[in-house]
């Protein structure tokens, strides 16, 4: 089921109302209400998705409580604790893996052999991807693993833990919830607060602004562009790799304001996702407020286990080279994200060497309404920076990403687009949007969506009109009821 259709605005109405007035006395028919209302949400796609999830987290549970059980066991004898632990990491990562990257291990293996004229018998198989499994799989990757580390105690509520897992709002596209904060929430009962609700509510219409209005129509050109780069003289390719990414921050943001969001009309309180990123001045920046829940489970779960920046600064590179791989990997099996991966890693390894990965940690423009030059700048140079980075991202393959990349290089970047009839026809549309998106959100970059008014408009009547000239433009261009992009991952 989709946000940003007919269908989950019939939806959500009917489970708030629920929630609420019918099952809020009794708190586990309130979770039970949650796992059932959440299983439906999944189910919309392909009810035997529900087998999957169902697997991972009755799985992780119940090795939750084994381990919990050997708590105790005395030094020395057969560690019971790590064999289980291990055995559902290599069970969830397995299921993980063979439905994500199969086909293409296989693909590759064969070209391997087939470079040194070794002919091999092998097939590919017809296997769908089901819908968030890389979210809904880490996220119960980091209760296995805190609950072997003693970061918490293992639960024997098995509603609560299934709820953990598969809580709607959040659970196909992120953010990645720690056990430590989102489990215990599902514990205690939960109150209705009128304010938060509300602004609950602004969050997701800030985050459907971004999704139909910014990131669908910013696809219509990025589409159109990348997917006839060959014909596209250089200021066009230029366009299409700005409209791509704005529609990629538009529509994974999009969606985490709109989960956020949701999450607080239930009264439950999920981690912010994105932080402004578009405003970083250096690569570092950039990724401290990007995807900020799969960023930090990579840090505290491969980066510090392997030994962080302890051991040295040679085992601190290898160590971020690994992270930046990985990460390029989880997107999707295509080398096309292992390349923009290690792209970002050779943008952030100086930065590291230099001992400025953590230089700008304060908010861009702190007590100034305008950046300095020196700050405009940062910003430019890391935005182009990145802008190459979604190229290589939303390519083809790599030899699209190169021959896009060369193409901007080229006389033609100073070849008006506008003979292009599909841009013509839509770009002072996106350079509206955009700029309505990116005014908004730098004059809204010390709050946590673009609808946080309040403060700032006194009058209702005000605040009122721009909900509603949101939703008119809502309305106006929300033609399609188009996919959100991280669902594929």
């Amino acid at each position: 089921m989709l946000f940003n259709s007919y269908e989950f605005a019939i939806f959500l109405p009917i489970v708030f109302f629920c929630y609420w007035f019918v099952f809020q006395r009794n708190l586990k028919l309130q979770n039970l209400f949650i796992l059932i209302v959440s299983y439906i949400f999944y189910g919309w796609w392909d009810w035997k998705f529900l087998l999957l999830i169902a697997l991972t987290s009755i799985c992780s549970w119940g090795s939750g409580v084994l381990v919990q059980h050997y708590d105790k066991e005395e030094p020395g004898k057969f560690n019971k604790r790590k064999w289980i632990t291990a055995a559902n990491l290599i069970l969830n990562l397995g299921i993980l893996g063979f439905f994500k990257y199969y086909n293409f291990f296989v693909i590759n293996f064969i070209d391997l052999f087939a470079s040194m004229g070794i002919t091999l018998e092998a097939s590919t198989l017809r296997v769908i991807l089901p819908v968030g499994i890389s979210f809904y799989t880490f996220q119960a990757l980091s209760y296995t693993i805190d609950v072997y580390r003693r970061d918490i105690v293992a639960t024997k509520d098995v509603v609560s833990f299934l709820a953990y897992v598969s809580f709607f709002p959040q659970l196909v596209a992120g953010p990645i919830e720690r056990a430590t904060n989102l489990l215990p929430q599902f514990y205690k009962p939960r109150t209705f607060n009128y304010t938060d609700a509300v602004d609950g509510g602004r969050q997701i219409l800030w985050g459907l602004f971004k999704k139909i209005v910014v990131a669908d129509n910013c696809a219509i050109l990025a589409n159109y562009i990348f997917g006839n780069s060959a014909d596209m003289p250089g200021s066009a390719l230029v366009i299409g790799a700005i409209c791509f990414a704005f529609q990629i921050y538009g529509d994974f943001s999009g969606y985490s304001d709109i989960a956020i969001g949701t999450g607080r009309l239930f009264g439950i309180k999920l981690m912010r996702n994105f932080h402004y990123p578009y405003f970083s001045r250096d690569i570092a920046e950039f990724w401290r407020k990007w995807h900020i829940s799969l960023t930090t489970w990579f840090r505290d779960y491969i980066y510090i286990p392997l030994g962080g920046s302890r051991k040295g600064k040679w085992a601190s590179l290898r160590n971020t080279m690994i992270i930046f791989l990985v990460s390029g990997l989880w997107h999707g099996a295509n080398w096309t994200f292992v390349v923009w991966g290690a792209f970002h890693a050779i943008l952030f390894l100086p930065l590291l060497l230099m001992g400025k990965n953590r230089r700008n940690t304060g908010m861009v423009a702190q007590d100034t309404l305008f950046p300095s030059f020196k700050e405009l700048f940062q910003m430019v140079l890391t935005f182009n920076l990145v802008l190459v980075g979604w190229i290589i991202f939303r390519a083809n393959n790599i030899q699209h990403a190169w021959s896009y990349i060369a193409g901007i290089f080229d006389a033609s970047l100073f070849k008006s687009p506008m003979n292009v009839s599909m841009i013509n026809d839509n770009l002072i549309k996106n350079i509206v949007f955009v700029g309505i998106l990116v005014l908004v959100e730098w004059f809204q970059r010390k709050r946590e969506h673009g609808l946080q008014i309040m403060g700032i408009f006194k009058q209702r009547w005000v605040r009122i009109t721009i909900y509603y000239l949101v939703i008119f433009l809502i309305a106006m261009v929300g033609a399609k009821q188009a996919q959100f992009i991280y669902f594929q991952f």
